[in-house]
């Protein structure tokens, strides 16, 4: 029997848009994470950041994302494979949305630090 032809590169980008579109409109934190991420692009855009900085908060928002979509696919999976209370499935969830909290920490230091001496500066406070 020959096995299922794989999908395109074509058919990968569209279920990648596709898992966008899902966590876009049923994700409350996904939006929040959107929002604030464009809310620090505009600051940047406006602060005047180098390439430098624009790296690193490219890096970062893009980690604190990837974070929250992996946590949204956890917790849709933990409850498909267990619809009932369980504690390890609870634990599995309580870890995941950890994870996204210590990223989404790490990158309002990392946006202090980048953001924070130009707006300062901008703002006649130093």
């Amino acid at each position: 029997m020959k096995p299922p032809r794989s999908a395109t590169l074509w058919h990968s980008f569209k279920y990648a848009g596709a898992g966008l579109s899902v966590a876009l409109h049923t994700q409350r934190n996904f939006r929040i994470h959107l929002a604030v991420a464009a809310a620090v692009v505009a600051l940047g855009l406006w602060l005047g950041l180098p390439a430098s900085a624009w790296a690193l908060l490219a890096l970062t928002i893009g980690i604190v994302l990837f974070a929250e979509l992996t946590n949204s696919a956890l917790e849709l999976l933990v409850d498909l494979v267990s619809p009932d209370y369980h504690p390890l499935a609870g634990q599995v969830k309580d870890l995941a949305a950890g994870a996204v909290l210590v990223t989404a920490l790490t990158a309002v230091v990392v946006g202090l630090l980048i953001l924070g001496p130009p707006l300062l500066a901008r703002l006649g406070w130093l």
